[in-house]
């Protein structure tokens, strides 16, 4: 590795969402700032994320985040080494004015832009906390996202499966909300199952045999009828029964997929991403289910599982050491592909 890679410093911009996040980054590894303004007390009203209102907010929030994060680590602007952002999935408007404004730093220092990929940012928060050894296997598990994604070699991906519907975290909200929790109710129900002494019977949707894709409409469907089944009756107190069973059957196929797929693929690591990253059920399922089978895995801590800048900071890194910049034309790509991004 040259001078210029061993003292490589990233500023990095997430606005793919709800969360104003800006970083900066060294050597893809050692986080030296990462400011994250979330919204969702602004959300919190409306149950869910409203597109535009987001995107107003990122306007409030991005000019000063990124003097202060510049600020907190402690380097001068001019020694930054590229500018990177979020380009791709997300909510257009929100993606927009984090490229916007990375675009206009990126210019006004002559610093290179790198447009990156949300997903890829979820598995690289990974290397944060330690190595990660190939051929891995990321399992992804957010509010819009559930994947299994084969790693071969650095930066490379291959989708071996995807939901087919829902993603886990929209699953848990949507189930969250039947239950009378607020938004956003991922965690209400992953507290209410780990506390719960009763659990109510949900179905598993395996899918093919040989399928590692996901599907969670049905499951949402059976704790809404059971859910219906319990009023009509007028009963009460089933709302921990109902979490636990829901997130019992979540977790037993997501950790059932995600063994299968290390030992088809010869992975010899499994990567835990995403923000139903945090479940507490999911980690402590995982993690008892890898050391039985002797399969090294590695869970960032919380603050790197929701949606921060220092994730895509360090998933920019491995495209600034190939010297893969994007242009000023860069443009914000709401369905874009993790296979397409890849470093090659």
């Amino acid at each position: 590795m040259n001078e210029q890679q061993q003292e490589c410093y990233i500023l990095a911009v997430e606005t793919s969402c709800d969360e104003t996040s800006v970083a900066v980054v060294k050597n893809g590894t050692e986080v030296l700032s990462n400011l994250i303004a979330s919204q969702i007390e602004t959300h919190k009203a409306f149950g869910g994320v409203v597109p535009e209102v987001a995107s107003r907010k990122h306007v409030e929030n991005i000019t000063i985040m990124l003097e202060e994060a510049i600020e907190q680590a402690g380097i001068a602007p001019e020694k930054l080494s590229a500018i990177t952002v979020t380009e791709g999935p997300g909510l257009v408007g929100a993606l927009l004015v984090g490229i916007m404004a990375a675009k206009s730093l990126a210019f006004a220092l002559d610093k290179p832009l790198i447009g990156t990929h949300h997903i890829a940012g979820h598995i690289y928060a990974n290397r944060l906390v330690g190595e990660i050894h190939y051929p891995a296997l990321a399992l992804v598990v957010s509010g819009g996202h559930t994947e299994l994604v084969l790693m071969e070699q650095e930066g490379s991906f291959k989708l071996l499966g995807r939901t087919r519907d829902d993603a886990v975290g929209e699953a848990y909200d949507k189930v969250a909300r039947a239950l009378g929790f607020p938004y956003p109710g991922g965690p209400h129900v992953d507290k209410l199952a780990m506390e719960s002494r009763t659990c109510e019977g949900m179905p598993r949707a395996w899918l093919e045999p040989d399928s590692y894709d996901f599907s969670f409409s049905g499951l949402k469907s059976a704790v809404l009828n059971a859910v219906n089944q319990h009023r009509m009756k007028g009963e009460e107190g089933y709302e921990a029964g109902i979490a636990r069973g829901f997130q019992e059957s979540v977790i037993e196929v997501v950790v059932e997929k995600a063994v299968r797929a290390v030992k088809a693929c010869g992975a010899v690591q499994l990567l835990l991403c995403g923000g139903v990253a945090a479940n507490r059920g999911l980690r402590q399922a995982l993690t008892e289910r890898c050391e039985k089978e002797q399969i090294p895995l590695t869970i960032p801590p919380h603050r790197y599982c929701t949606d921060n800048a220092a994730m895509i900071g360090a998933a920019a890194y491995l495209k600034y050491k190939q010297g893969l910049y994007s242009g000023l034309e860069l443009k914000a790509e709401a369905s874009m592909s993790l296979e397409a991004w890849a470093v090659r």
